[in-house]
């Protein structure tokens, strides 16, 4: 089959080259998914799970890319819940080759059944960035209705959707990002918008929750933001600062396939968008992945038509 590998850490996305590599097969409690849409996060080429297996083993050439949209073809032994010919989504494991194939295993827990009315472009986008929504927000920031959420990167992947979801839970939503990205995140929902390069993030009152996908420099402010029983909630590293009198957690996305439901519905019926900026197949995907010009929002690879 058809995949995209990668071979050097240290070449990043310059280093990915389209191969041939052999068709995986299903394991127990596995399905094989038939790729049609895959997602990719750049900063997956840091992570030692992409160069390494669960033991610290070299497992290069390795196939990056951990969400799909596809048709399930085979089941593992003892595989239950899916079947044959169904269209699912999810987030494959990170030790594991990805979904920059043609075909993936993957576990069948890490798997939700994609709707018809969903083309497989949108179901790959939602995986890792609805998830990482759902749970900095309702499972880890313990989010309730009517409190102020500070959003950063409000106009990108994980921000766009965060926004949206606090703002349909009933929060009151104070996105940040670049001047550029400003229409964008209130178009997301944002009611209030900080330029990170011009405005001073100091001015913002004491916020109920601060989810952080930039960490550094922006995330050791952003702990000085939570007022006294609130929460700074990061994907970026564990925090370096923490909120005087809040609690601060960082997190690794799970794949649930509960809340995968819960936020496929919220496509469905118009209260969620996906922040897709670029489509494009896998013969093209390594120049994709190597723009010219920055990207707002996700690129999909559609694997097949």
């Amino acid at each position: 089959m058809k995949a995209i590998v990668v071979t050097d850490e240290a070449s990043g996305t310059a280093g990915m080259t389209l191969a041939e590599r052999p068709k995986p097969e299903a394991a127990g409690n596995d399905v094989l998914v038939e790729v049609h849409a895959s997602g990719f996060t750049p900063g997956e080429l840091t992570w030692p799970g992409t160069w390494t297996d669960r033991l610290g083993r070299d497992r290069t050439p390795s196939i990056p890319g951990h969400e799909v949209a596809g048709v399930v073809s085979a089941l593992g032994y003892g595989t239950r819940g899916l079947s044959v010919g169904q269209r699912v989504f999810g987030l494959a494991d990170w030790t594991r080759d990805g979904t920059l194939a043609e075909y993936v295993a993957i576990e069948a827990r890490n798997l939700a059944p994609l709707p018809g009315d969903v083309d497989f472009t949108v179901g790959a986008s939602l995986p890792i960035s609805g998830m990482t929504a759902w749970q900095g927000l309702f499972v880890h920031g313990r989010f309730h209705v009517g409190q102020s959420v500070l959003v950063h990167g409000a106009a990108g992947g994980v921000g766009s959707v965060v926004t949206q979801l606090a703002r349909e839970a009933g929060a009151h939503v104070i996105g940040t990002g670049r001047a550029a990205d400003r229409q964008t995140a209130l178009d997301f929902g944002a009611q209030e918008f900080v330029d990170l390069d011009n405005d001073a993030l100091e001015d913002v009152n004491g916020v109920d929750l601060v989810f952080d996908v930039i960490g550094g420099d922006i995330g050791r402010r952003s702990a000085r933001l939570v007022r006294e029983g609130g929460m700074l909630v990061t994907i970026a590293g564990p925090p370096e600062v923490q909120p005087k009198d809040g609690l601060a957690v960082d997190f690794v996305v799970e794949a649930d396939r509960t809340q995968l439901g819960e936020v496929v519905q919220r496509v469905r019926d118009g209260r969620l968008r996906t922040n897709i900026s670029q489509v494009a197949n896998l013969d093209d995907a390594v120049s994709a992945f190597n723009p010219t010009e920055r990207v707002k929002g996700k690129t999909i690879i559609r694997v097949r038509p």
